[in-house]
C-alpha cells in the first residue's frame, strides 16, 4: 500500500480544510447549541463541489476516486470542526448519492444525480425502524403493487437528513421481499416528516421520524431489482459507511488532539505548562497513537475497496476501532482540560457528544466485531 499522496491530492486536502476553516467553523458550536442545519453553509460547500464529489463527471459530479472522497471528508471535518455537518454530508454522499449513481437506471441517474452533486438537492436513506436496526431484515415498512404504482406504509426512525431532504430511497419488504423505492420526499404527500429528534451528538445535522402514509411512487421508482435490495443496496451502503464516512471521524481526531497539545502548552500549572508534566505529555501521546491506528486502519480499507480487493473484515476493523478510539481522545482530551473541559464553552466536551455516534451509526461496534468473529472462524 502507497501511502504518498499526488501534488493534486495534497492540494484539494489543503483547499478543502480551508473551506472547513472558512465556512463550516465558523458558528458550528451554536448550531450545536440550537440544533439547528445551516442551509448557507451547505450552499457554500455545494459552490466548491463537495456534494458531487464520488459521482461521475458525466452526471455533473467531481469523479473523485474512494481516496480523494476520504481525503475531502477528512479534511472538512479537521478544518470545519463540526460532526453534524461531516454526518449530514456522509449521509447525502454514501447512502443518498451512491446507491443511485451505483445502482439506479440510466433514467433516476439523469434525474437525480444533477441536483444531488450541484447541493439543490439533498439526499437520505430510510432503512432503519423502532424494531429493525442492526437486524435490517425485520423490516416492517410494506411495499404493495397497484396498477402502474407501488403503495409504500409504515414508519422509520434515526433519519438523517430526513427534515431536510428532497431525495430519500426507502428500504420496503415488496412480495418479492426487500426492495429499494427512490421518493420524491418535498412532493409526495405520502411522504410525512415527524418529529426532529434532538441528539446528544452531531446536532447540526437532522435526524427524524418518517412516515410512509399510502405513499404512492411509480414502478421505475424502484432502485436496483426487486427483493434484492438488502445484498445489492444496502450492504453497498454500509460498505461507504464502513470505509469513506469513516474519514470524518479521523478528521475529527485531529482536531481533538490539536486543541488537546494547544491547550496543554499554554495552561501552567507548578509553574510550567501542563504538557511539561510527564503524565500530561503521555496521554497525549497515547491520543497520538490512536489518531494513528484509526487513520491507517480507515485508509487501508478504503485503499482496498478501490482497489476492487476484499476488505469487509478490513472496514469492519476500522469502524470498531473509529468507535472506540475516537471517544477515547475526546475523554482524554476533556481530562487534559480540567475543569474547562466540562464546560460548553470549550470544544472538548463537544467532540466527546459528537465522537460516540461512531460506535453506534452504520452498524454498531458489537455488529462489526460479529462480522469481524464470523470471518475468522470461518
Amino acid at each position: 500500500m502507497d501511502f504518498s499522496l499526488s501534488d493534486e491530492q495534497e492540494a484539494l486536502y489543503a483547499s478543502m480544510r480551508k473551506l472547513g476553516q472558512d465556512v463550516i467553523a465558523p458558528g458550528a458550536a451554536e448550531r450545536d447549541q440550537k440544533g439547528q442545519w445551516d442551509p448557507q453553509v451547505w450552499k457554500a460547500v455545494s459552490a466548491a463541489g463537495v456534494p458531487g464529489m464520488p459521482i461521475p463527471e458525466e452526471y455533473g459530479g467531481s469523479g473523485g476516486s474512494i481516496l480523494d472522497c476520504c481525503l475531502v471528508n477528512e479534511a472538512l471535518a479537521e478544518g470545519g470542526r463540526d460532526g453534524g455537518f461531516g454526518l449530514s454530508l456522509g449521509a447525502h454522499w454514501v447512502i443518498g448519492t451512491v446507491p443511485i449513481w451505483l445502482h439506479g437506471t440510466e433514467e433516476q441517474k439523469r434525474r437525480y444525480l444533477p441536483g444531488l452533486c450541484d447541493g439543490s438537492l439533498i439526499g437520505a436513506w430510510a432503512s432503519t425502524e423502532p424494531e429493525a436496526g442492526s437486524d435490517s431484515t425485520a423490516i416492517k415498512t410494506t411495499a404493495v403493487r397497484e396498477g402502474d404504482d407501488w403503495v409504500l406504509n409504515g414508519s422509520k426512525i434515526f433519519i438523517t437528513n430526513g427534515p431536510i431532504a428532497d431525495v430519500c430511497t426507502v428500504l420496503a419488504k415488496a412480495p418479492e421481499g426487500p426492495t429499494a423505492f427512490i421518493v420524491d420526499a418535498k412532493t409526495n404527500p405520502g411522504f410525512k416528516v415527524g418529529r426532529e429528534l434532538d441528539k446528544l451528538g452531531c446536532r447540526s445535522s437532522p435526524t427524524a421520524e418518517i412516515f410512509l402514509e399510502d405513499c404512492r411512487v411509480p414502478a421505475n421508482a424502484v432502485l436496483g431489482d426487486l427483493g434484492n435490495a438488502h445484498w445489492k443496496v444496502a450492504f453497498e451502503c454500509f460498505d461507504w459507511e464502513r470505509t469513506v464516512m469513516l474519514a470524518g471521524i479521523v478528521g475529527g481526531m485531529r482536531t481533538t488532539l490539536d486543541q488537546a497539545i494547544t491547550y496543554a502548552k499554554q495552561r501552567q500549572q507548578f509553574g510550567k505548562p501542563i504538557a511539561h508534566h510527564q503524565v500530561i505529555a503521555h496521554k497525549l501521546a497515547q491520543m497520538e497513537i490512536n489518531y494513528q491506528v484509526v487513520r491507517n486502519a480507515v485508509y487501508k480499507a478504503a485503499w482496498l475497496k478501490q482497489a476492487g480487493k476484499e476488505h469487509m473484515v478490513e472496514a469492519s476493523v476500522a469502524k470498531a476501532l473509529c468507535g472506540t478510539l475516537s471517544v477515547d481522545n475526546a475523554l482524554e482530551s476533556i481530562q487534559i482540560h480540567g475543569g474547562y473541559g466540562y464546560l460548553k464553552d470549550f470544544p472538548a466536551e463537544r467532540a466527546l457528544r459528537d465522537a460516540k455516534l461512531a460506535s453506534l451509526g452504520g452498524g454498531t461496534t458489537e455488529i462489526q466485531k460479529m462480522i469481524i468473529s464470523r470471518a475468522i472462524l470461518a
